[in-house]
């Protein structure tokens, strides 16, 4: 029974992997607003998208600068 006792002890207080879990959390805070952004406003950046590759596509004329 100590020995058990001893080894959920030391499964408790083990820290490896935390620091890993912790940098896949602060990333996925990140990434997954930036995911629900991208869904949100999918249909206006392919409009966006599109304009852009058509100007480009028929050449519209050069900006002077």
């Amino acid at each position: 029974m100590k020995g058990l006792w001893k080894m959920a002890k030391r499964l408790h207080s083990d820290q490896r992997g935390a620091e890993g879990l912790e940098k896949l959390l602060i990333i996925a805070a990140v990434v997954l607003p930036l995911l629900g952004l991208l869904i949100w406003f999918s249909k206006d950046i392919m409009n966006w998208v599109r304009e852009l590759y058509d100007e480009i596509k028929t050449g519209a004329p050069e900006v002077e600068t």
